[in-house]
């Protein structure tokens, strides 16, 4: 387990993540976060503290005391989307967790950036087309540059510490994507219960029906996080009018092709480079897709190289 001491002050050591997913946003970190749910230690009442990216002026021990709850014979992690493309958080994780064991899951950029932008919509924070948002909005385009990022992670770790997850083996074989990622951590395999496999944990399928009063709703819940209210503020968002606020609105529809076709265009370069630094091939991520309406988060896809042992994640090409 990491440790590190407390100040003079205090003879208690602080229990610090074992192991970070840090994302990008939108390739199923929610569902795994589920997934690992009483097998590991988690956050308490919350999935992601954004510690090292927005909240590390708190000091170390703020973010301890997240996992105060944990028993001392288990591993404990963080899945914290908002870490992947932030220098400064891999930064502060090396720092103070330089033992830690990274997993990356990386997904189609134009699937994850459209699942990314409707997750804008939904908190108002854009009311632009997609194509435009994509080039107005630098933290779309910086998530998706995959090889750049993870090239960090990988130097600031090793490449033995750091596990990379394709979306495409998720929605092809679910239970061996947990395998490898339960192999990774050094835990007992869990077995995925019927249905939970193609289950969507976070859908963004629809529009809010005013972006001012989702603002004024997002100051409150705001408040109520800074507070460590996270309980009161998860079940606003799952009440009924929780949901209306978020999620009231009409239907998002499918990408036009179109559009589509130039977006793919943009990321492929980025999705290339992560080609060459993987040695997999990636074409599926450079092919126009079918049309998918609303929530396209499940979608078959074939599988790409990928583990099958846990000797397998020996092989470079698995970190």
């Amino acid at each position: 387990m990491n440790r590190i001491s407390r100040p003079i002050q205090s003879s208690r050591p602080l229990r610090l993540p074992d192991f970070i997913a840090v994302g990008p946003p939108r390739t199923a970190t929610t569902w795994l976060h589920e997934i690992l749910k009483g097998h590991v230690g988690l956050p308490l009442d919350i999935k992601e503290t954004d510690f090292f990216s927005k909240h590390y002026d708190k000091g170390i021990d703020w973010y301890a005391d997240y996992f105060r709850h944990c028993p001392p014979e288990i591993k404990i992690g963080e899945l914290c989307a908002t870490y992947f493309a932030s220098p400064e958080a891999r930064e502060r994780i090396a720092r103070h967790l330089p033992e830690c064991r990274i997993i990356c899951t990386l997904r189609d950029p134009v699937a994850r950036s459209y699942s990314f932008y409707r997750l804008l919509r939904r908190h108002a924070w854009t009311k632009l087309p997609f194509e435009e948002a994509v080039a107005k909005h630098r933290e779309i385009r910086e998530q998706n540059r995959y090889a750049f990022h993870l090239a960090g992670w990988q130097r600031q770790f090793g490449a033995d510490h750091v596990l990379v997850g394709l979306y495409d083996d998720f929605e092809a074989d679910a239970q061996a994507f947990v395998d490898r990622v339960t192999a990774f951590v050094g835990i007992d395999r869990i077995a995925i219960p019927p249905g939970r496999a193609f289950e969507r944990v976070h859908p963004v399928e629809t529009a809010p029906p005013s972006r001012r009063l989702v603002r004024a709703t997002r100051k409150i819940i705001t408040w109520m996080h800074s507070r460590r209210m996270h309980r009161a503020a998860t079940r606003f968002r799952k009440s009924a009018l929780g949901r209306f606020v978020y999620e009231g609105g009409r239907p998002h529809g499918p990408l036009a092709p179109d559009v589509e076709a130039r977006v793919r265009e943009l990321y492929r370069p980025e999705v290339e480079a992560l080609e060459e630094l993987l040695a997999i091939d990636l074409s599926a991520w450079k092919k126009p897709r079918a049309p998918q309406a609303g929530h396209s988060d499940k979608r078959k896809a074939a599988p790409v190289a990928r583990a099958n042992s846990p000797d397998d994640l020996r092989d470079p090409i698995f970190k």
